[in-house]
């Protein structure tokens, strides 16, 4: 199993490293350099997202005329920047350090003149960690807001529509308070078929939808009588023009697809290496259901890779610990324990290296691990019922611990298995 682990590990690192965010910034300003900018125009640099740091320490390298800088970013990614102001918010609910950072921006954004150009570098995590509420609402009411939705099983795209209806800075709303500036932006995706609106809930992009389709889906998932009254106030009013977002150049540099096919090309020598899906979205309980159905169809004439990308979605029934990437460890654990016999090692992580509200990337399950937290004393049917799968892997030293990373693709799986 020693030789699994080791091979899982090292296919996740694979995917991490194709997504670093100094190394795919420096790519694309060498092949497409920034345009000069009229007399007297100034480069402003603001880096937003679990990647801020290193896209900014970059950036500073590449435009080295730039006059002022800030970068927003977690705490487990915090570290000082010589030239750049460093300020953290709360991920993945907002707090006042994302109201403070949400205000920041938009003082930076506003000192803006026509002649000067804001280059963004956005990465996922933005839309926790800078928040301004829209005219009406309060922090507590974002915050309410955001518990709602991350427990809701709604979609990302729906959840960041509903989010940008309630923000002052995300939807283009950055893009409006830079107006009259030229903004340039360069995205690392870790959103799921690349929807520049919905990475980081798309500050330098028009928005996704309008407040009555927010309204529509907050009443189809149950949320709407949940809601604070003042968010329900606030999407009931009229309509605004949201077709007036100002022009912006967004640059795609780095997504979950481009690391899946690094884990790809690591995994290639001596094992049958198969794609099986770059949209693992959806309910976490199917998420590991497909993942069996992959694993138990795949030829075992010589030791099979399945790899996976996505982000799943938990409905959180309990009161426990733990995140999507856990959680389908977890499940994918009880599922070997009950139909899958011989050699076979899963293991699901988030690039960011943070897995919900936890110190985990994520999990790993192999065949020994649902009777391990039963022999650690505890029951993994009544933990998984209760959303605590932290505490059912950790039991199981079954935790995918690395740290931040730096970067933030949306999570990557492998399932590893040997002929029986």
């Amino acid at each position: 199993m020693t030789g699994l682990l080791t091979t899982a590990k090292a296919l996740f690192q694979a995917a991490v490293d194709r997504a670093d965010p100094a190394k795919a910034l420096r790519a694309q300003l060498a092949s497409s350099p920034l345009p000069p900018l009229p007399e007297g125009g100034r480069n402003v640099l603001l880096a937003l997202g679990k990647a801020a740091i290193p896209m900014m320490r970059e950036a500073l390298v590449l435009i080295p005329d730039a006059k002022q800088a800030l970068a927003i970013t977690n705490s487990e990614n915090y570290t000082e920047i010589p030239g750049a102001t460093v300020i953290c918010g709360a991920h993945p609910v907002p707090d006042e350090t994302s109201a403070a950072a949400g205000m920041a921006a938009i003082e930076l954004a506003r000192s803006l003149g026509p002649n000067d150009r804001l280059i963004a570098l956005i990465s996922g995590g933005g839309s926790a960690l800078m928040v301004a509420p829209a005219p009406g609402l309060t922090l507590a009411d974002k915050a309410a807001m955001n518990k709602l939705l991350l427990a809701s099983g709604l979609e990302i795209n729906e959840m960041n529509l509903i989010r940008q209806q309630l923000s002052e800075t995300k939807g283009g709303g950055l893009l409006r308070h830079a107006a009259p500036a030229q903004v340039q932006a360069f995205i690392l995706s870790d959103v799921i078929g690349d929807d520049l609106r919905a990475i980081a809930s798309g500050p330098t992009v028009a928005p996704i939808g309008t407040r009555s389709q927010a309204r529509k889906i907050m009443q189809r998932a149950g949320l709407w009588d949940r809601a604070p009254e003042a968010v329900r106030t606030y999407l009931s009013a009229t309509e605004e023009n949201q077709d007036a977002s100002p022009p912006a150049t967004n640059t795609l540099i780095g997504s979950n697809r481009h690391s899946l096919k690094a884990m790809m090309t690591a995994a290639a020598e001596g094992w049958n290496t198969k794609l099986v899906s770059h949209r693992l979205v959806g309910d976490v309980a199917e998420a590991a259901e497909t993942v069996f159905q992959a694993a138990g169809s795949a030829p075992l004439d010589k030791p099979v890779a399945l790899i996976f990308g996505g982000e799943t979605t938990v409905q959180i029934r309990g009161t426990g610990l733990g995140g999507r990437n856990q959680e389908l460890a977890l499940r994918v654990a009880k599922l070997g324990a009950e139909r899958l016999s011989g050699d076979w090692l899963f293991l699901s992580g988030g690039t960011d290296g943070r897995d919900g509200p936890t110190d985990a990337a994520g999990g790993i399950a192999t065949p020994a691990t649902w009777d391990a937290i039963k022999a650690a004393g505890l029951d993994p049917d009544a933990l998984l019922a209760n959303n605590d799968s932290y505490a059912a892997l950790k039991a199981a030293d079954a935790l995918l611990i690395t740290g931040g990373t730096g970067t933030n693709v949306a999570d990557v799986q492998v399932f590893l298995r040997r002929p029986d």
